[in-house]
């Protein structure tokens, strides 16, 4: 006997897959990090026309050149930076306002940097009909640092960058922890640096991945003879 869904069924049943056969797998077991997943609808933050893969394992494009990254991404993130009620939290690159969405529900407040003045508005958006007050979204082009509100507990950079500039790590707390994805194509690596006093970092590389680069990211530097 064949039971048919009805579509607010489907939905959960779409979100219920990617928590437990996407998010999961991927080394994400923290309880508050998956309930998120529940509690927050993603879908609601999708641009309409990829409304249908809010629960795809895949990179969903915003317009502009930019992407929202994959739910499993978005999750390991927030797990690795153990976020706390206390948290003063800079990110960098607000795209669609979910991420920010997710940081605001686990930190204190959250000032989300976007250079693209339309991703800007759609954030803020998705945010306010969310009724979430503690994500303060800035226009303007944080590549190379956002020294606006520092020092902070958590930067979370949302694009990659093929040199990290000192700027980030300077900007943190003692204790702040900051996630990056580091280098070029093919080689990419997912990293949390965590300031241990002041001036002293240590690195933990997570993961090898692939995300298009922030606007204006800082370039290695090449010489030529």
């Amino acid at each position: 006997m064949n039971i048919e869904l009805n579509p607010e069924q489907t939905l959960e049943h779409s979100r219920y897959n990617m928590v437990v056969q996407q998010i999961r797998p991927w080394y994400v077991l923290d309880d508050e990090v998956l309930d998120l997943f529940y509690k927050l609808h993603r879908e609601e933050f999708v641009p309409a026309a990829y409304r249908h893969a809010a629960f795809v394992d895949m990179e969903i494009p915003l317009g502009h050149g930019q992407i929202m990254l994959a739910p499993k991404m978005e999750a390991r993130i927030l797990q690795e930076l153990h976020i706390s009620k206390s948290d003063k939290i800079l990110e960098v690159g607000t795209g669609s306002g979910y991420m920010a969405a997710l940081l605001a529900q686990l930190g204190n407040h959250v000032y989300s940097v976007e250079i693209i003045p339309e991703l800007k508005q759609m954030a803020e958006a998705n945010l306010k009909a969310h009724n979430i007050t503690n994500v303060t979204v800035e226009q303007g082009d944080a590549a190379h640092g956002w020294s606006k509100h520092e020092p902070y507990d958590v930067i979370v950079i949302t694009g990659s960058t093929p040199v990290l500039p000192d700027s980030f790590k300077n900007s943190l707390n003692t204790g702040g922890r900051l996630f990056a994805v580091v280098g070029e194509d093919p080689i990419m690596e997912a990293k949390v640096i965590t300031c241990v006093a002041p001036g002293e970092f240590t690195v933990n590389t997570l993961f090898e991945t692939s995300t298009p680069a922030l606007i204006n990211a800082e370039q290695t530097s090449r010489f030529t003879f």
